[in-house]
């Protein structure tokens, strides 16, 4: 698809139809980098995506343990040199 470059203030762009725009999963905000001279648009993924399934098939798993159950033994010193 050819597109033309068009003026939008200081910058230049081109428009970018609404199908393209939806085959690539793009519906707010972008990354644009520049890789060996070609301008690469991609959208934006969540860091976080996925993390729900994640955590639940650890639950699944019984892997959500915390490593460190037991409680250390308390010392003396906790209860003389601690104010709480």
């Amino acid at each position: 698809m050819r597109a033309r470059i068009i003026r939008i203030g200081n910058s230049k762009g081109i428009r970018l139809p609404k199908p393209i725009l939806e085959q690539a999963g793009i519906s707010e905000d972008v990354d644009v980098d520049v890789e060996n001279e070609k301008i690469i648009i991609r959208p934006i993924s969540s860091p976080r995506a996925g993390w729900d399934d994640a955590f639940r098939e650890m639950a699944e798993k019984g892997d959500d343990l915390l490593l460190d159950s037991e409680r250390p033994a308390s010392h003396s010193w906790d209860e003389t040199e601690w104010h709480w």
